[in-house]
Parts: structure tokens; C-alpha cells; sequence
């Protein structure tokens, strides 16, 4: 039986990423010194009308708590990661690592790059568990 592939950045997306995080043993080690809490932003483009804004409250390699939030002035964040749809999707499919994109500007970040940069196997692995996800893309 095959499993239904869920819409990038869907809600149900979403939960199933933060369920596999919190399950995800290379990502606990990884981060198991973090403490900081995200907006991950998709922004307008041609795919995407509005953007979507995901929150993550990630703490020693687990995720406490995410949600969907209507805009990002909804939740004020330690870091906002954002970028355009399609530098996401080559995200999640392991073509783009977070930290070279954030330096060719793919992507942009708000927040301490000194500790985002001391913390890069943990960023690193959570890119990587977006394929533990059954996904389909615009």
C-alpha cells in the first residue's frame, strides 16, 4: 500500500515534518545543544499567492511546538528563514544544503548568523528529515 504524497507546506505536511523531527535520531544529536525558535517563510512568487509562514519551537533536538500562523507579524521569533518556493522544494528534495543557500542568497536569514553557523549539522539534518515526508509540489 503506498502512502499519499502531502502538499509542501500543507498543514498536514507540517505535522507529519514536525512528527518525524521528534522521531529523527540524527537530528537529536545534531541539535541537541539548540535552543531558538523559527519562522520558516515561503514567499509570493509565481506558485504562491500569499505567503506561507510555518512556525517551529525547536529546543535540544525536538520540536515543541509548530504551527501555521496567518502572517509573520503573527509570532515574533529568534530566527526567520525565508526564501522563494522553489529554493524551498530543491530544499526538500536535498538538492540545496541550508548553509550554502543562505550564502549564495537563496535565502535570507534574520537572527545570529555566528550561532546558526555553530549549530550547522543541526540545520543541516533538518533539511535532510523533509525527506522522511511523502511530498508532492506545486
Amino acid at each position: 500500500m503506498s502512502e499519499e504524497n502531502l502538499l509542501f507546506f500543507s498543514e498536514e505536511w507540517v505535522k507529519r515534518f514536525v512528527e518525524e523531527l521528534n522521531k529523527n535520531q540524527s537530528y537529536f544529536e545534531a541539535a541537541k545543544n539548540w535552543e531558538g525558535d523559527f519562522l520558516f517563510i515561503v514567499n509570493t512568487g509565481p506558485k504562491i499567492k500569499s505567503e506561507i509562514v510555518v512556525y517551529l519551537d525547536l529546543w535540544h533536538g525536538k520540536c515543541r511546538d509548530y504551527k501555521l500562523l496567518p502572517d509573520r507579524s503573527a509570532k515574533k521569533t529568534e530566527f526567520i528563514f525565508e526564501g522563494p518556493y522553489d529554493s524551498w522544494e530543491k530544499l526538500a528534495k536535498g538538492q540545496l544544503d541550508p548553509v550554502k543557500a543562505l550564502l549564495m542568497r537563496k535565502f535570507k536569514l534574520s537572527g545570529s548568523m555566528s550561532k546558526l553557523m555553530k549549530n550547522v549539522k543541526a540545520a543541516s539534518e533538518m533539511a535532510k528529515n523533509c525527506s522522511r515526508v511523502p511530498t508532492k509540489f506545486l
